[in-house]
């Protein structure tokens, strides 16, 4: 459903210690998806992931049909996005920001044929 929450990734200086902190705290497990990827298994969807300049707040995943048309839109509306990514196999991303600059992302799933 567009605009549902449909992922977050929560960004960490050490992926070992939040996964131990998450696992501690909420019952998580996690799977290494490549790299310092790291999937919760029993969760949210989302992952544990390592924080980068500018990527030190979770991060917000809203569903979209078409990444495209909503990167668009959210243009006209003045916000503004980075350039659309394919993860192959799992979709298309946008990473933005609203009106006001608040971080947010979107995300169009691969077609499942």
């Amino acid at each position: 459903m567009p605009g549902q929450v449909n992922w977050i990734e929560l960004p960490a200086a050490d992926t070992a210690k939040a996964r131990t902190f998450y696992g501690a705290l909420f019952g998580w497990d996690t799977s290494e998806f490549g790299g310092d990827y790291h999937v919760i298994g029993n969760g949210p969807a989302g992952a544990i992931t390592a924080a980068e300049p500018g990527f030190t707040h979770p991060r917000v995943y809203f569903a979209t049909e078409d990444v495209d048309a909503s990167v668009k839109r959210l243009h006209e509306l003045g916000g503004r996005s980075e350039d659309v990514q394919t993860v192959p196999g799992v979709g298309r991303i946008a990473h933005c920001h609203d009106d006001q600059g608040t971080p947010f992302s979107l995300y169009e799933p691969a077609d499942p044929s």
